[in-house]
């Protein structure tokens, strides 16, 4: 099968049955447009990522920044937030297969993130089935039969938030001008003209949650686009809502700016805890005086992320946005009750926190949890959508808290090994087609697995990566352990004879103890699918 594509565009994935539904000569015209009016900023800003890399890596400490302190001082609030969105209590996320969809959709929470970045592996099948899976659930149609099972739609369904990939990341099957496009652009046109105009005469719209940003001229790349989106397919500006994930170190010092560039767009913040525990591993990955400690022991009650938690809420509040809290990546437990308990007990805990501070909603990552979720919030926030008008006029953070990377200890064995297993076992399942993966109880996505092979980098250059029994994380230490984890890996692995596990184990070896630090996993492993 092959479809029309506009002058200078070269698509070299595969047309699937379905396919053609979604690569439809104005889905593809958009694309092209955005590409060629946005690609070339997006190139600038990933330069200037590189730049203050190069600068980070030299000692400089990221600050609130002196030229916008009159947008943090002005009085100013965001475009009011549409109805479809003033409830987002509890969010589930997942990627974009068809069963998921389904589920997601009908799992009593009020909004559902589909995801086509991290919790997906963005080969070129999974990209273009979500959209078809994204236009059939909008429309209702969407079923599925599988193992003699029947699903579909329920009456009352969460609201869709639509997640592209990050300004990282390219869509390599598709070629503008003899160039690689942006995944996020490719994600997010195709979208919108597929479901834009069906969304609002649903009484919803097109809503998106934005990753990976790392500072404000980024928001404004967006917000750019977004305005183009709407004039080509003549939507009312401010049709799209935005809210933002501040998942890097570097955006925590821009949450305001971030906001008022994309004020007409906004729908707020969200806290996503992973990424940032990961973002700040990495962006002072050669301060041989910053460690953190085993990756269980980074809570969000550590320093840093409490710092970071209070801020995010203050400043959304204050701008008339809503805050939302982050994922809680514990999944039930069913085959061990009193593991089971001990699980739940830690999301109540995550969400009654979020909750009491403020916090207008929280993240979870399987159905199974919505109900436990919803609960907490409903305590606090009985029958209101939210409550952004809990301004927090108490919290003033500076940017050393930001800065105050604790705990640096311990450091155990036992958690330098499950690093490498999990960053074994997850890159296995990614490179076989799955990005979103239970293990050791927890439910992985990329970002998590970022965590495991950065902590393990860092550790081994670290003057503070020592085990609590006095042995200094190293290179050779973390080889002789890969392939014990990888033969443990092969039994508890669904598919563990996958010879994606082998090839998962060297990639682990060579991202733990090369000498240069890749800036994402997802970016070597994406030339290999």
């Amino acid at each position: 099968m092959s479809i029309a594509t506009p002058a200078g565009m070269d698509i070299t994935g595969d047309i699937a049955p379905g396919f053609d539904q979604v690569l439809t000569p104005e889905a593809l015209a958009l694309v092209a447009k955005l590409t060629r009016a946005f690609e070339p900023r997006r190139q600038e800003l990933l330069a200037k990522r590189v730049e203050k890399v190069a600068q980070l890596d030299a000692g400089e400490r990221p600050d609130f920044l002196a030229e916008t302190a009159h947008i943090r001082a002005g009085d100013w609030k965001i475009a009011p937030i549409p109805q479809a969105l003033a409830c987002r209590r509890v969010e589930i996320t997942g990627p974009t297969d068809r069963k998921m969809v389904i589920n997601a959709f009908n799992s009593g929470a009020d909004a559902y993130m589909t995801d086509f970045e991290d919790s997906q592996t963005p080969n070129w099948h999974n990209q273009v089935d979500g959209q078809l899976n994204l236009m059939q659930a909008v429309r209702r149609t969407i079923t599925l039969e599988q193992k003699g099972k029947s699903y579909k739609l329920n009456d009352k369904i969460a609201t869709l938030i639509v997640r592209p990939r990050g300004w990282h990341l390219d869509e390599k099957h598709v070629l503008v001008d003899g160039k690689r496009i942006s995944g996020g652009i490719f994600d997010f046109a195709l979208f919108m003209v597929h479901n834009a105009k069906e969304l609002l005469a649903r009484g919803a719209g097109p809503y998106f949650y934005l990753p990976k940003i790392e500072s404000h001229l980024e928001a404004r790349l967006w917000n750019d686009i977004f305005v183009m989106a709407q004039d080509e397919l003549g939507l009312p500006q401010g049709t799209i809502k935005a809210t933002v994930l501040i998942e890097t170190i570097l955006a925590a010092f821009e949450m305001d700016e971030i906001l008022y560039e994309l004020r007409e767009h906004s729908a707020g913040l969200n806290a996503g805890r992973w990424d940032y525990i990961f973002s700040c591993i990495k962006k002072f990955k050669l301060d041989k005086d910053f460690c953190l400690a085993d990756r269980p022991k980074v809570t969000m009650t550590a320093p840093f992320m409490r710092a970071y938690a209070l801020l995010l809420l203050k400043t959304c509040h204050h701008r008339g946005a809503q805050a939302m809290g982050g994922m809680a990546a514990l999944i039930p437990i069913k085959n061990d009750p009193e593991k089971n308990e001990i699980a739940m007990a830690g999301v109540r805990v995550d969400k009654a926190r979020d909750a009491t501070d403020g916090y207008d909603g929280g993240w979870v990552a399987h159905p199974g949890l919505v109900e436990l979720a919803m609960t907490e919030f409903v305590k606090v926030l009985a029958d209101k959508p939210n409550q952004v008008e809990k301004q927090r006029m108490d919290v003033n953070v500076t940017a050393a808290q930001l800065l105050d990377f604790k705990p640096e200890a311990p450091i155990t064995e036992a958690g330098l090994r499950y690093n490498i297993n999990v960053g074994i076992h997850y890159l296995g399942s990614w490179l076989s087609g799955n990005g979103c993966v239970p293990i050791h109880n927890l439910m992985e996505d990329a970002a998590t697995a970022e965590i495991s092979r950065s902590q393990v980098w860092q550790w081994i250059r670290s003057s503070k990566g020592v085990l609590e029994d006095g042995r200094k994380v190293t290179a050779d230490m973390v080889r002789a352990m890969i392939p014990q984890e990888l033969a443990k890996v092969k039994v508890d692995a669904p598919n563990g004879d996958n010879p994606t596990y082998v090839r998962a184990a060297q990639i682990f070896e060579e991202m733990a103890t090369s000498d240069s630090f890749a800036e994402f996993l997802t970016l070597p492993l994406y030339e290999e699918i």
